[in-house]
């Protein structure tokens, strides 16, 4: 017999009783749409917003805005409203308003032949705060999220298995992850028994953001885009991805609980797709190149 509470009172309750226990992710975006995205939404009832009423205020989004962040707002819409529904203040979704379709495009991979390069760049970038460079290399070399990097710590690596197992994760999970040589290198000289592998100036944890002004100083001086924190760990997927590594591990590393999701980090490679045929030419003709041999296909028509 409870009260039906507006969209704006839900937001309270959430930010009261849910928040201390979100993702930094999560209480971010639900700030986020309480300032900026109700689109007269706040002082309505859950229970009247109707599909109606939401693509209204969908489109009052896409005024100003691009699809995919129409998407995005409607997703922590449902994240409000199926938290009530959970809580059985009303029993479902007032609501059925599909995402819209979105044109994919390419993202943004760091080159294997570019990442000597970049990481120099990072370096020069970060002579006043090295340990912002430090978690650089652990995004991209452990495909930890920016948060995981920042929160790292020493006793977390297993330096005998060649192993680091992240202690403060996303879904709570504690899969050890293995290290590619190159990285135990690197941190070897600077081990230490215990405490932050990259911790600030101040002996505390990295601020949000932390690497955003080296990476676009990296990019610019390699000529790459759309590099950042998030593509660093769609670039460890892809990487093992590319060479054989299957789903099912890749997903334990990225700790996905779905492997729609990792399958979403995967970038498709054509230059690995370009030497797969050129090893497939080279069986059906033993070795003989194209120019030299039959030039009308394998059967010779």
């Amino acid at each position: 017999m409870q009260l039906v509470p507006t969209l704006e009172e839900l937001i309270e309750q959430w930010e009261e009783l849910r928040a201390p226990i979100a993702s930094k992710s999560h209480r971010r975006g639900i700030d986020v749409f309480k300032r900026r995205h109700l689109h007269g939404l706040g002082q309505l009832p859950i229970s009247d917003l109707g599909t109606e009423i939401i693509e209204k205020a969908r489109n009052a989004h896409l005024a100003t805005r691009k699809p995919a962040t129409a998407n995005h707002w409607l997703r922590k819409l449902k994240l409000l409203v199926n938290w009530a529904v959970k809580r059985k203040i009303i029993p479902k979704l007032p609501w059925d308003v599909p995402m819209l379709p979105v044109q994919k495009i390419p993202r943004a991979t760091l080159p294997t032949k570019t990442t000597d390069d970049w990481l120099a760049e990072i370096d020069k970038a970060t002579t006043r705060s090295p340990s912002v460079a430090i978690a650089v290399r652990l995004m991209y070399g452990l495909g930890l999220r920016e948060s995981e990097a920042a929160s790292a710590c020493w006793e977390w690596i297993d330096w005998e298995r060649r192993t680091f197992t992240p202690g403060i994760t996303k879904g709570k999970e504690a899969v050890p992850v293995p290290m590619p040589r190159w990285l135990v290198v690197y941190l070897a000289p600077q081990r230490q028994p215990q405490g932050l592998i990259a911790p600030s100036k101040q002996g505390r944890a990295l601020p949000d953001g932390f690497a955003r002004y080296a990476m676009r100083r990296a990019n610019a001086a390699t000529s790459l885009t759309g590099i950042t924190p998030h593509r660093l760990r769609g670039t460890c997927a892809t990487l093992m991805s590319e060479e054989g590594t299957p789903i099912q591990t890749i997903q334990a590393i990225m700790r996905h609980k779905d492997p729609k999701t990792t399958m979403g980090y995967l970038e498709v490679n054509m230059d690995v797709a370009s030497r797969a045929q050129d090893r497939i030419e080279d069986k059906i003709y033993g070795g003989r190149k194209m120019g030299d041999a039959r030039q009308t296909g394998p059967s010779g028509a």
